[in-house]
């Protein structure tokens, strides 16, 4: 059974950081898998945040977050990161890490919490 689990969300005062990880277990060939950041609000639609690919790590950021949000992934540790600085409380959303597979294959986290607040 494949399972992600997120850490690393919490309260932040704006213009801090925080390090969002996310890590799989019981999946194999993980290094296969696109790696994605989403975020949502209960007023909002699921976002998409960022994202990471296979083989070349290529990443693609949405432009709220370009520039402050950096994703990384460590294929031996099975683990997908966001590094998030200089924090809006419009980034303020439960994080999810999504992987996908080119077969289809598609899992959810169960998602972290980020408030940005003074």
């Amino acid at each position: 059974q494949v399972q992600l689990v997120e850490s690393g969300g919490g309260l932040v005062q704006p213009g801090g950081s925080l390090r969002l990880s996310c890590t799989a277990s019981g999946v194999a060939g993980f290094s296969s898998y696109v790696l994605r950041w989403y975020r949502q609000t209960p007023e909002k639609e699921r976002e998409l945040v960022a994202s990471i690919s296979s083989i070349y790590a290529s990443t693609d950021y949405s432009d709220s977050v370009k520039g402050r949000f950096t994703i990384s992934r460590d294929d031996p540790k099975k683990t997908v990161s966001l590094q998030m600085n200089s924090l809006k409380p419009d980034d303020t959303a439960v994080y999810y890490c999504n992987m996908r597979s080119t077969s289809g294959k598609n899992y959810w986290g169960q998602g972290t919490s980020v408030t940005v607040s003074s």
